[in-house]
């Protein structure tokens, strides 16, 4: 398939590999942070560590979006779920995400609350079009990515008149959850992350483009690298970001130059612009509550915020304390280091979200990389 096979090619990969290992120098360790829950997948997936030297080190992020979300906003989906007349519209990751209790989605689902899975924001317009006597709201989620689509279509529910329509709104933001990562921030635990480098999130990056990344080169001194999804692309930016430490130098490179542009998509970002603006403070999965984070509607479109449409509070909720994902998504350890992984959390039975999601790090590890993992322990062992 044109302009897919091109980014998997093995003989590419291993060339690509090679350039990494006579480039690392041996005698430092390379500690990298992809941002992206695509990219944890894809390197998962294709087995990217493996190709790397033991002294290249690829930290998982808090790029998966079902995963940050915290359990006190899916405890108030569920509540929302539950009132009279109202149908919830979420994306099928989110259905398994753990609640207070060991409630979800999917069980409120089968107490008899109204939750239909969509693909779309417009598949929620369309239920509120056909169904004017329900209350329709859309369990809106991610990134920079997912805002410009529920702006739209908050823009067409004013369009077409829609008085039953509404969203409970969590879109987050990629570059202060960077910055927290590199100040340190932490929801109880004080463990330290390093990093000396950042992949750089590719969807993401389209709708933003590379210039929000420049105040981690220049004042942090760390380089960032905005790469594609396939193997290829990863394996290219973890090269170019061997290289920029290699030679002192911190700089936001454009890996994926057949989507990204410096200004990103400028029509995306003024329609999000338009019908969104900044909280002073969201909580995330891991990192806590973080001023100017997150999103939240203008004033002049509160009629389509659930949140105030049904007066929902968000209360207090903590994870299972055995529970390690809010210490994974902040790169702090390994999927492996948490003590439920493999046991009683899997994805069958997820006892918290970076199960859940295929983006997150330990539905990633538990299908593609736990089988190598020992192996790639017993390489660094014998390097040691």
């Amino acid at each position: 398939m044109k302009y897919v096979d091109e980014y998997r090619d093995g003989a590419l990969a291993r060339s690509i590999a090679a350039g990494i290992a006579r480039e690392a120098n041996p005698n430092r360790t390379y500690r990298l942070m992809e941002f992206c829950g695509g990219h944890t997948h894809a390197i998962s997936r294709y087995g990217l560590e493996d190709l790397l030297p033991v002294n290249v080190r690829l930290i998982h992020g808090p790029g998966c979006p079902v995963c940050v979300l915290p359990m006190a906003r899916v405890d108030m989906a569920i509540a929302c779920s539950r009132l009279p007349e109202v149908t919830l519209a979420a994306y099928g990751d989110l259905m398994r995400v753990p609640g207070s209790g060991g409630s979800s989605l999917l069980k409120a689902k089968a107490e008899g609350a109204d939750i239909r899975m969509v693909y779309s924001t417009l598949d929620a317009i369309r239920i509120a079009e056909a169904e004017p006597g329900r209350e329709v709201v859309f369990f809106a989620i991610g990134f920079e990515t997912t805002m410009p689509p529920t702006a739209l279509a908050i823009r067409s529910a004013e369009k077409k008149g829609l008085k039953n329509f509404s969203i409970l709104c969590n879109h987050v933001m990629t570059p202060p959850a960077m910055r927290a990562i590199l100040d340190g921030a932490s929801e109880g635990d004080a463990t330290p992350v390093l990093i000396e480098g950042f992949i750089g999130p590719a969807h993401v990056s389209t709708v933003i483009g590379t210039h929000p990344y420049e105040p981690f080169a220049r004042d942090d001194r760390k380089p960032v690298v905005i790469a594609g999804f396939e193997p290829l692309d990863v394996a290219q930016a973890i090269l170019m970001l061997v290289r920029q430490i290699n030679e002192g130098r911190a700089e936001v490179e454009n890996q994926y130059i057949r989507a990204v542009t410096p200004s990103g998509n400028l029509k995306a970002q003024a329609e999000v612009a338009a019908v969104f603006e900044t909280r002073e403070s969201f909580e995330w999965r891991g990192l806590g509550f973080l001023p100017r984070s997150a999103l939240k509607l203008r004033p002049e479109f509160a009629a389509y915020d659930a949140e105030l449409r049904f007066g929902l509070a968000e209360a207090l909720a903590k994870d299972n304390p055995a529970c390690e994902c809010g210490t994974i998504l902040r790169g702090a350890k390994a999927p492996r280091a948490c003590k439920l992984f493999g046991t009683v959390c899997t994805p069958d039975t997820p006892m918290g979200s970076c199960m859940v999601s295929p983006e997150g790090a330990c539905a990633a590890h538990w299908t593609y990389g736990r089988f190598r993992e020992r192996a790639r322990a017993d390489r660094r062992k014998e390097v040691a």
